[in-house]
């Protein structure tokens, strides 16, 4: 499997990030536990949570997603320098969305505890925090990393003038920046990155890893109308898409699929790893049959003419 460059943080990740948000909510943890070691005997080697997933599940109290990444790190067989973690602070852990010092020199502590490792490997701030200055919240991460708690830092959900602001403020302090963005992007919802998003982090080198890369499942062609989505787990997400757009982009992705015999997600994924300044997408497994597809869309080779097909369908 090639790896590829994440910016400057000097990590190497998988083409494809393994999304968390599903471990111990539809899938729980002896699912999580066989598809993390699928996903490791695959050849790729990077998984990304947060504090918060997964919180909209009733009973579930946040942090659930770590403690089993935590519970599996301790009993697997690949080495904690063999995988790659991303884990997330900022999100509304009953307190509202914060970036604040205090909050984030606390709130990595309980990230730690649950995955049960002395570091992680890329810390991000989840939301913006029009509260709390960059130059605090960049400071916290400056200690952290002099502890040798976090390596790299990011943000998601950062639009190309905060991720600037940003820049300028951690020059002017002399406080690390940003390194990686992680953005909401895929075949359907492409008008927050394509742009000046895009054209900043490719100028600044900074390493791109999307999020809803599979539009919440809704590019897995499963899904063929809103009928199809009632009583499911992502049932509100998924139903917005069913629009004119959403259909000519499904139109499409049949059509490359009987080209190619690839999946309609693997097409999706595959897209995304041609787009200019994409490091890699994040997507979700909840079964062995699921990942197996997610593997071989990081070898998936499109033509521009499926390119330019896809593209068309989604502007």
């Amino acid at each position: 499997m090639n790896m590829r460059r994440l910016g400057k943080t000097g990590l190497s990740i998988s083409p494809i990030v393994f999304g968390g948000n599903v471990f111990g909510w539809t899938a729980d943890e002896k699912t999580s536990f066989a598809i993390l070691d699928a996903f490791f005997d695959a050849g790729l080697n990077t998984i990304d949570t947060a504090d918060v997933y997964s919180t909209w599940v009733p009973g579930n109290k946040g942090g659930d997603s770590e403690e089993i990444i935590g519970r599996w790190l301790k009993q697997s067989r690949i080495s904690r320098d063999k995988a790659v973690i991303i884990t997330k602070v900022g999100s509304d852990m009953g307190q509202g969305k914060t970036l604040k010092e205090a909050y984030i020199l606390k709130a990595v502590e309980g990230s730690l505890r649950r995955l049960q490792t002395d570091y992680i490997d890329l810390y991000l701030s989840h939301w913006p925090d029009s509260d709390t200055p960059h130059e605090e919240t960049l400071g916290a991460f400056a200690k952290l990393k002099q502890q040798g708690k976090i390596g790299a830092i990011g943000c998601s959900n950062y639009d190309a003038d905060l991720l600037q602001a940003s820049f300028d403020a951690a020059e002017k302090a002399g406080l690390p920046r940003y390194d990686v963005l992680q953005p909401e992007y895929n075949l359907y919802e492409r008008a927050s990155f394509e742009g000046q998003l895009t054209e900043l982090c490719i100028r600044q080198n900074i390493g791109v890893i999307t999020y809803f890369s599979l539009a919440a499942g809704f590019l897995t062609g499963k899904y063929r109308s809103k009928a199809d989505t009632q009583g499911r787990a992502r049932e509100g997400r998924v139903s917005q898409y069913f629009d004119a757009k959403g259909l000519r982009i499904l139109a499409a992705l049949d059509q490359v699929s009987a080209e190619t015999g690839a999946k309609p997600a693997e097409i999706s994924l595959a897209w995304l790893l041609r787009k200019k300044g994409v490091t890699a997408p994040i997507a979700s497994a909840t079964s062995l049959s699921q990942l197996e597809s997610l593997v071989k869309s990081a070898t998936l080779s499109l033509s521009n003419d499926a390119m330019a097909l896809l593209d068309e369908a989604g502007a």
